[in-house]
């Protein structure tokens, strides 16, 4: 795999300026959590604080969804539709809709907004030139990105992203990203780095499994190497926040970007443990821990004793039973194993995820990937599948992707904007 580099110079200046230190004048307000003295601010609170002087004369669209609120929990649409400051003239929903209202591979189509009036444009299944089409018949000029990211590559929503700035350059529209928290840190890249003849839309372009980035280092990212050329860009940053921050330390309420990820704790297990999604047992959904309980029907207590002698950092198994309430074994009861994580900072979900894959083969026969090798989707190519297939370990397969990791990290480390 090759990475090239495309420097961010044909960028807008917008950009460069939202990477200066914030204006004296907007003091930050303080928040619980963290050191003592230290305060967030995400770029919907740098945008407000500065009387939305960014979007002064242009006509709004939003991409969010019930992610993209303030510290008191408001919408920002209802907050931005009620200050005649902002011209807000379109809303884009993207997979489970703008209110939360579908669930996993759903969407809410056109609609108009009960509460604001506002006309919904559906972005789910859409990109390129379709999704250009829905941003110039808005009528808007600028494009504004507000999603809550869980730090993983086959999360959708920062294709979303992707496909979003990249529909913006084909209708000549600006685009403005606000930046919210990694909720599991970003202190590292970890795992495989997507193979392009493996993109989908859970993986449009070589990103590694687990990124460790925010979602304006992605746009940043995106934008100075994956998209056909630039789109004008400017990207709102926090301030207050480091690299090691897991998400309590923000002192933000966490509203679940998804149904199936109800707390800080499932996005911090989703980078490993979403890869059972490519096989034939439960991942948890249908449970109130979907992530964390994995299992099937025939699954005893080998496996979680099994995990447990890999002596996987900052992580201990239980043998667990539950009955999911939909998806996989609905309504079945199934055995598995719990993940309890006591050590996040030395916790490596990848890794983890591997581990409970080679464990599983190995201790339940009727293990199976999913028909259509959607685990090489998830991974990023066929080789953790055919590695664990041939009875590769878990170091062994982890070893198997260091060389393009370390190409990934180098790439990564050129639009890192946070200490």
């Amino acid at each position: 795999m090759t990475l090239s580099r495309r420097g961010l110079l044909t960028t807008t200046t917008a950009t460069a300026v939202s990477l200066s230190a914030p204006p004296s004048s907007a003091a930050p307000a303080p928040v619980s959590g963290g050191e003592r003295g230290r305060r967030l601010r995400t770029g919907f609170e740098r945008l407000a604080a500065d009387n939305y002087a960014r979007l002064d004369g242009r006509r709004v669209g939003v991409v969010t969804n019930p992610t993209g609120v303030t510290r008191d929990l408001r919408h920002i649409v209802d907050v931005m539709h009620a200050d005649p400051r902002v011209d807000l003239v379109a809303v884009f929903g993207p997979e489970h809709g703008f209110r939360g209202t579908a669930q996993a591979g759903g969407s809410q189509g056109r609609y108009d907004d009960p509460a604001t009036g506002l006309p919904v444009y559906d972005t789910y299944g859409k990109s390129g030139q379709a999704l250009a089409d829905a941003f110039t018949a808005s009528g808007v000029d600028t494009v504004v990105f507000d999603i809550q990211d869980v730090g993983a590559r086959f999360y959708t929503y920062i294709w979303t992203l992707y496909d979003c700035m990249e529909a913006a350059r084909l209708a000549g529209k600006r685009f403005m990203l606000l930046d919210r928290p990694n909720p599991v840190t970003g202190r590292s890249a970890q795992g495989p780095v997507l193979h392009k003849e493996f993109a989908s839309f859970v993986g449009r372009q070589p990103v590694s499994q687990a990124h460790g980035m925010t979602v304006a280092e992605l746009a940043l990212l995106f934008n100075g190497e994956f998209l056909n050329a630039p789109v004008p860009l400017d990207t709102v940053l926090m301030t207050g926040w480091r690299r090691s921050d897991f998400y309590d330390v923000s002192g933000l309420p966490w509203v679940p970007p998804s149904p199936n990820m109800p707390t800080p704790d499932t996005a911090l297990v989703y980078s490993g443990t979403c890869l059972f999604e490519g096989t034939n047992l439960s991942e948890g959904r249908g449970t109130t821990r979907p992530f964390e309980l994995l299992g099937a029907e025939g699954v005893d207590g080998r496996w979680a004793a099994e995990a447990e002698g890999l002596g996987l950092p900052g992580v201990h198994f239980r043998e667990a039973y539950f009955t999911p309430t939909f998806s996989k074994f609905q309504g079945k009861t199934v055995g598995g194993v719990q993940i309890h994580v006591h050590d996040r900072a030395a916790y490596d979900p990848v890794r983890t995820g591997i581990g409970l894959l080679v464990t599983a083969r190995k201790v339940w026969s009727g293990f199976a990937w999913r028909p259509d090798d959607w685990i090489d989707r998830l991974t990023g190519s066929a080789r953790v599948r055919t590695l664990i297939d041939a009875g590769a370990t878990a170091d062994e397969v982890v070893a198997a992707w260091q060389d393009e990791l370390r190409a990934f990290r180098r790439l990564r480390g050129r639009y890192l904007v946070y200490a």
